[in-house]
């Protein structure tokens, strides 16, 4: 059966990917992007794309009523959009944290909200927050990035329970690193303060954010230093087929966790997690 797609941030990286995997098994879909021309060279009779700012409520709104019209349903939605914001707690400004949550947060629960009746009305669907293994645990310099994630989630969780007896899932895909522009243009910093330097040099490998300003690294030194790291992060196309494999069930979970080394990720940052509680005399684990 073809399905309908409706996919926010669609444009590049995991978007991109989980557009032209959708395409490839003759579903149809409605990409959106902040700049719809950045899709031109995707051009297809089943790829509808429309231009979305995720950040802005009436928008948004207006956005999903069309894609609704136009696709006349939508079997499965993607809040992808969203972006990685690195930096120290005290080193992220006001309107830096804002848009960090604009865009990952609510732009996320605006969709959300949008659709909802729609998929109400039609008696079925699918939404897929794009989440992440680090709304699970904890990073340090990614604190905002998790907390926008954990946000997601809290939300995320209420709405499947609402939307669950119209007969419509809801599922928080909980991803582990990829190889995406999501770590590399797409990726904002704080201003780093001197008395972090260790920490970055010990979770980043650089005492220093990058200079926005700054000439972009070169493709052979990005391939050196693949080379060099122990931990090389799996092509988009593999979080795409884990997505497929997701829609492909009959009754998808709440969450599910997908990627190379995610799982291990999630478990450690849960056994931390019971660890804390076990820490309380008065708290008891279920067994």
């Amino acid at each position: 059966m073809t399905r309908t797609w409706f996919i926010t941030g669609a444009n590049r990286g995991l978007g991109r990917a989980f557009t032209t995997t959708a395409l490839a098994q003759g579903d149809r879909v409605v990409a959106t992007a902040r700049d719809p021309q950045t899709m031109d060279d995707l051009r297809h009779e089943r790829l509808t794309v429309l231009a979305l700012d995720v950040r802005d409520r009436a928008t948004v709104i207006d956005t999903v009523d069309t894609a609704f019209a136009k696709a006349g349903t939508i079997d499965v939605l993607v809040n992808n959009a969203g972006y990685g914001l690195v930096g120290a707690i005290e080193e992220l400004g006001e309107a830096a944290i804002r848009d960090q949550m604009d865009t990952n947060f609510f732009g996320a629960l605006w969709v959300s909200q949008a659709a909802a009746p729609h998929l109400r009305a039609q008696g079925h669907g699918h939404i897929v927050q794009i989440s992440t293994v680090g709304a699970v645990g904890s990073l340090p310099l990614f604190g905002l990035y998790n907390a926008s994630k954990w946000a997601l989630e809290g939300f995320s969780a209420a709405l499947a329970d609402e939307l669950r007896p119209f007969g419509v899932h809801v599922t928080l895909a909980q991803l582990g690193g990829f190889d995406t522009d999501w770590a590399k243009s797409s990726m904002k910093f704080g201003t780093g303060l001197p008395a972090y330097a260790d920490l970055r040099t010990g979770i980043l490998g650089m005492a220093d954010y990058p200079d926005p300003a700054g000439a972009p690294e070169t493709t052979d030194t990005a391939a050196d230093s693949a080379e060099e790291s122990e931990w090389v992060e799996a092509a988009p196309e593999v979080a795409a087929a884990g997505l497929l494999d997701l829609v492909n069930l009959p009754n998808p979970p709440l969450r599910k966790v997908i990627g190379p080394g995610a799982h291990q990720m999630v478990a450690l940052a849960l056994d931390q997690r019971r660890q804390d509680y076990l820490s309380d005399p008065e708290f008891s684990w279920p067994a």
